[in-house]
């Protein structure tokens, strides 16, 4: 799952917007009650900082909660399956992939899951996602503005908005052209993302409630 379907999942259980952007950020371990955590911007990196920072508990859980979401998509039958479905070279590459494409699919089916305009959620996700800037900056990354952050949202609804998506992806990634080439035909996915949105998102939401339950009491 990517941005878009991140934050509609934490909305669903009323989980903190910018925590469910954040989980992609933050590294390290995570203590709810206690919310100790130490963040750094690459793990891998031993030049980049790392802080050890009091977080509020609320923005811990939704960490927490992108994290499960992360584990549980990944073994996912419908995932695996579509992983499946790119060709071998491409394989490597395909949950990166289908992250966005699922994004771009649930643009195009919006009013399926929401009655609030999707031009609408992105606003309001973007202000709650702004108003944790320091988080952003803790880990590393720079804070993020409510205005291109929306503008980032909506761009998953057209092809040149995710082939700008990946275009930023790969440039994160040691071999970026490799992305690059294994993307080269992901429009045909799309049909196959779309008829698993519906289904995917409803398990995810099931074990996001799970999640929240077992959390309640321990987040009080």
């Amino acid at each position: 799952m990517n941005f878009l379907a991140h934050l509609w999942l934490a909305d669903q259980v009323d989980a903190n917007l910018a925590g469910a952007i954040l989980g992609d950020l933050v590294r390290g371990r995570i203590v709810l009650n206690h919310s100790e955590t130490i963040a750094s911007a690459n793990t891998s990196d031993r030049d980049s900082p790392v802080i050890s920072a009091v977080m509020p508990t609320e923005l811990a859980r939704s960490i927490l909660l992108h994290r499960r979401i992360d584990v549980r998509t990944d073994h996912h039958p419908r995932v695996k399956n579509a992983m499946a479905a790119f060709a071998p070279g491409a394989r490597r590459y395909a949950g990166i992939l289908l992250d966005l494409i699922y994004d771009h699919a649930l643009t195009q089916h919006w009013q399926h899951f929401s009655s609030e305009s999707l031009a609408d959620f992105a606003a309001r996700s973007a202000r709650a996602v702004a108003q944790h800037g320091e988080w952003f900056a803790h880990a590393g990354s720079r804070r993020p503005n409510a205005w291109r952050f929306k503008r980032l949202l909506l761009s998953y609804r057209t092809p040149a908005g995710i082939d700008r998506a990946i275009g930023r992806t790969s440039h994160r990634l040691r071999q970026p052209q490799k992305l690059l080439d294994a993307a080269q035909d992901w429009p045909r996915h799309v049909d196959r993302a779309a008829d698993d949105l519906a289904p995917l998102l409803q398990d995810l939401l099931l074990e996001c409630r799970r999640f929240m339950q077992e959390t309640a009491i321990i987040a009080l």
